[in-house]
């Protein structure tokens, strides 16, 4: 079941993709691969393209989802600031929270500007350990649910997760993380234009507890790290700050009362 899970995620990734990408994606051998593939095909959440070795995810797939309503105050609570972000600075925001060994999208402003490669629509899941979200994310939860997250990575025995597990356990990484309120990341590799892009990302709390991420995207051939923390960094940490004390005033709130009148 894990590795059926671990191909449709990874056809959901990309949009589109042939056996040899989904086995590269996976780690898995390309006959289970192709196995997986034909029974996923035959409960009809993926499809081969017409005259094309390509397979997609199909409508069926947002099936799965039917029925979780959650995050839906953190999403209406941010979606302001990152529409306004965006307006300011031009590139993408994304809104992500943790799930499992992932950082999720919620939403994002991809639709919003002209400066990114594709969009990306709430669903889409991100390796925790490989994007700036997950890395912001893992440094600002408390020590004893970050070390049984990394300790549930490492029973998997990912080699590819060796180097992140590390910096996970290097607190005086995570430190600096919590110090400067950002993570970055270079050339993401888990996106639709692997290496296309590079990332800042800052943590939104409820009171001491964070509760999601958000993420500024920029073409990696556009602008290097160092310029774009010097511009940006201050700016995600603004608005990841102003959605955090947003969503402190709505839990302030009485039940039943309007959230307007209680402001006023």
């Amino acid at each position: 079941m894990s590795r059926g899970i671990a191909v449709l995620q990874a056809i959901n990734r990309s949009g589109s993709a042939t056996l040899t990408d989904i086995a590269k994606a996976c780690n898995l051998p390309f006959p289970t691969v192709s196995r997986l593939v034909q029974s996923l095909q035959h409960e009809g959440l993926i499809e081969r393209e017409p005259n094309r070795r390509r397979y997609r995810p199909t409508a069926l797939v947002q099936t799965l989802a039917h029925g979780f309503q959650g995050d839906a105050r953190l999403v209406k609570a941010a979606r302001p600031h990152i529409v306004e972000l965006t307006r300011m600075v031009g590139w993408p925001i994304t809104l992500s929270t943790h799930v499992g060994h992932s950082m999720v999208i919620r939403d994002s402003t991809h639709a919003l500007s002209a400066l990114t490669f594709n969009e990306y629509f709430p669903g889409y899941a991100s390796p925790l350990l490989e994007t700036a979200a997950g890395l912001i994310y893992i440094a600002s939860i408390d020590e004893a649910e970050r070390e049984a997250l990394v300790a549930s990575m490492k029973v998997l025995e990912n080699p590819e997760w060796d180097h992140a597990i590390g910096l996970a356990e290097d607190q005086g990484f995570l430190a600096q993380l919590r110090d400067q309120g950002y993570a970055t990341r270079s050339f993401n590799r888990f996106t639709r234009n692997p290496g296309k892009t590079s990332s800042l990302a800052a943590a939104v709390f409820e009171g001491e507890r964070p509760v999601g991420t958000i993420s500024l995207a920029f073409f990696a051939s556009a602008m290097k790290m160092e310029d774009a923390v010097s511009r940006f960094s201050e700016l995600i940490r603004t608005c990841a700050a102003a959605i955090s004390a947003e969503l402190s005033i709505d839990a302030e709130l009485p039940d039943g009362e309007p959230e307007a009148d209680q402001r006023a």
